[in-house]
């Protein structure tokens, strides 16, 4: 049966979606809460036959903050994107190796991508908030997944932004656009809209690389305290930050303009003790 063409039914959405992948994915989480959120063995993704990612393994503890940094180019987004599978949305992409979530292959038939993007939100480089008020921007996905109860999704409204630090800023602006807010607040508001969702997992692509260190600050804090709730991966250049806020890192090189990982471990062990050359060079600011 195609699952993805299948989807489009409404009664489909309400009901069938949520049985092929929350009991799956919600029963191991239950079940052996010690396996990784994520294990990826040998990924290796090409665009139209030309490889950009090869051959990565590696484990992404559940609960964690892991830091995935390296130079331009060298595949951080890429790898981020076939976490939740936003990379099928790629024309031309082709994807080999496994990805596990919690030890359920994330692309084998069983799973929708779009109930699987609501188990792992994403959050992207710019802040990109709808074109609606602060309240329409947590109602519309909300709403999707079918909570209609005003009594609920205010409750839901007010939890995930008083998560991000933003409750206080704008209770008395819900109904106000959501692009006249800062762009650090417009930063939270969209990391905000992945958690009302309940995530297990939050991908962050260079958060903070289009803020004020202000801003930047703010958004910091807030990943700190998302730890221990989430799995949290976030890609960034920012190798200072990375160190303060990951638990573990993974530095990606490239090469012939493929990528790689070279070194996973974790943070204390990547920024004082690195075990590869290249790695002691990037930290250093020797390369890259």
């Amino acid at each position: 049966m195609n699952l993805l063409a299948d989807v489009s039914a409404p009664q489909f959405r309400c009901d069938r979606r949520r049985t092929l992948f929350d009991a799956d994915i919600r029963s191991r989480l239950s079940l052996a809460p010690e396996l990784p959120a994520f294990t990826v063995e040998g990924l290796t993704v090409s665009y139209a036959d030309r490889p950009v990612l090869k051959d990565v393994t590696v484990d992404i503890a559940a609960g964690h903050i892991t830091a995935l940094i390296g130079p331009s180019g060298c595949g951080k987004t890429t790898f981020l994107s076939c976490l939740n599978r936003m990379i099928d949305l790629v024309t031309c992409s082709a994807v080999s190796g496994r990805v596990l979530m919690q030890g359920a292959d994330l692309y084998s038939g069983a799973v929708v991508p779009l109930m699987l993007r609501r188990h792992v939100g994403m959050v992207f480089q710019k802040p990109n908030p709808f074109p609606l008020s602060i309240r329409k921007n947590l109602e519309m996905p909300l709403r999707e997944l079918g909570l209609h109860r005003r009594a609920e999704l205010d409750d839901r409204i007010e939890r995930v932004l008083t998560d991000v630090g933003l409750w206080k800023e704008v209770k008395d602006q819900l109904n106000k656009s959501a692009l006249a807010l800062s762009g650090g607040q417009q930063q939270r508001l969209c990391i905000a809209r992945a958690l009302a969702l309940s995530p297990s997992a939050v991908l962050l692509d260079e958060p903070c690389s289009a803020l004020d260190p202000l801003s930047s600050g703010a958004v910091e804090d807030l990943i700190v305290q998302l730890r221990g709730r989430y799995t949290v991966v976030v890609v960034t250049h920012n190798l200072a930050q990375a160190r303060r806020i990951a638990d573990e890192v993974g530095l990606f090189w490239v090469q012939d303009g493929c990528g790689f990982l070279i070194e996973f471990g974790t943070s204390r062990q990547v920024f004082t003790a690195p075990q590869h050359r290249l790695t002691c060079e990037y930290i250093c600011g020797m390369r890259g």
